[in-house]
């Protein structure tokens, strides 16, 4: 092939790609300015409801409360929270024009008031919360124009105008770490159902990966934000940037792996057998538990059911939702055998005189524990280095020592 055709093809490939990015950045546009537009003629609706239950058209907590939102979900896609703030509280003075111009219209022809047929509360707010959200999600992917596609009645040019510039100067963070500290906010998903890693009750968390969590936060000097995930939930949480790590005794696997990084380990263990003590000496082995009569306990979502779906094939397994009670099932006869992390295996029995490990000191695996985090280099640096000097300066022991002791 020539050396002309090569370039002929070069800058044919070029032109259609260059095509191809404009249309995507128009759609993502519309899409954009479509939902910006939904939300505001909603606010006829607003004004309706207000006016029939003589409500005033300011309400600065309501205003708190949908700004808060707006950063939250705005840091799930690394939007920089002054732009996110500037951009929806733009949209909050425009719903509050366009709600004024209805009132304004009504005070001097009130006969044509329409009857107010829709709940403010239980209708028209969760549809303005899903707006905000795909309007976040729309945002971290577009920054062309949309003053063409907002059409509503009793909304300025000038307020517009106004929210096309805001989105114009919407600002990104290139990394995990400067999201943290310039938000001033540590986002840390845990499970609340796995002691002694992380473990709720009436008084809040506990647990060993709590006071990590709370000793990461300081060393940032930012606050910690709790995120309750699951074990099902995990991933998807993860994937839809609930939290800037999860900390919860999460164990390192591959398929997480594929997805996400980990910490460096902070932690090794593996999956042993608990069961009633008065029963231990049935389940000395897995294929003393692997047997029809035995009913093995497992939490869903996690890696305990993924081994025993593996290995467990003529038992039954006894599927218990909540984390929090499935020791109390085992206790109270509702299965006989649980196959979890050794550490937990400890602490239960520490806490439940009724169990025993029926395998001390034997592991069926091998596992490591980590701190799930973005794909973002710079920020796992930051996590590995303090989680080196807390494993050094036996910060990390201490806290072991407490939370297996209590």
């Amino acid at each position: 092939m020539s050396r002309d055709m090569h370039s002929y093809l070069l800058r044919f490939l070029i032109l259609n790609l260059s095509l191809l990015f404009a249309q995507i950045s128009i759609a993502s546009s519309e899409s954009l300015g479509s939902l910006i537009n939904q939300r505001l003629s909603i606010m006829k609706s607003v004004a309706i409801y207000k006016w029939h239950r003589d409500l005033p058209i300011e309400d600065l907590d309501r205003e708190q409360l949908v700004l808060n939102l707006a950063v939250n979900e705005g840091l799930k896609y690394a939007i920089k929270p002054e732009t996110s703030r500037a951009f929806f509280q733009t949209q909050i003075n425009a719903a509050k024009e366009i709600q004024n111009f209805w009132f304004f219209e009504w005070r001097k022809h009130p006969e044509l008031v329409p009857e107010n047929n829709t709940d403010l509360v239980k209708i028209i707010r969760p549809r303005l919360i899903d707006l905000g959200d795909d309007i976040i999600n729309a945002l971290a992917n577009s920054n062309t124009t949309i003053r063409d596609q907002i059409d509503v009645n009793g909304l300025s040019i000038e307020t517009i105008d106004l929210l096309q510039q805001n989105l114009l100067i919407i600002r990104k963070y290139t990394n995990q770490l400067d999201q943290i500290l310039g938000s001033g906010i540590l986002r840390v998903g845990t499970t609340g159902d796995y002691a002694p890693f992380s473990f709720k009750s009436k008084d809040g968390y506990r647990g060993i990966d709590i006071e990590m969590a709370k000793d990461l936060a300081s060393s940032l000097e930012v606050e910690l934000v709790w995120v309750e995930t699951s074990w099902p939930t995990l991933m998807s949480d993860f994937r839809e940037g609930k939290f800037d790590i999860a900390m919860s005794g999460i164990s390192i696997n591959l398929k997480r792996q594929r997805e996400a990084f980990f910490s460096n380990a902070y932690q090794v263990g593996g999956k042993s057998p608990i069961a009633r003590c008065v029963d231990i000496d049935k389940y000395r082995s897995l294929s003393d538990i692997d047997q029809s009569a035995t009913r093995v306990i497992v939490n869903p979502g996690g890696t305990n059911e993924k081994f025993v779906i593996e290995k467990i094939k003529n038992a039954q397994i006894v599927s218990h939702q909540d984390n929090r009670t499935i020791f109390f099932a085992l206790i109270n006869d509702h299965a006989d055998v649980m196959i979890t992390d050794a550490i937990e295996v400890r602490v239960q029995t520490n806490k439940h005189s009724e169990l025993c490990a029926t395998m001390p000191g034997e592991h069926l695996t091998y596992s490591e524990k980590g701190y799930l985090i973005p794909r973002d280099i710079i920020w796992k640096h930051y996590v590995d280095s303090w989680l080196n000097q807390r494993i050094n300066d036996q910060f990390m022991k201490q806290v072991y020592a407490h939370h297996l002791e209590n």
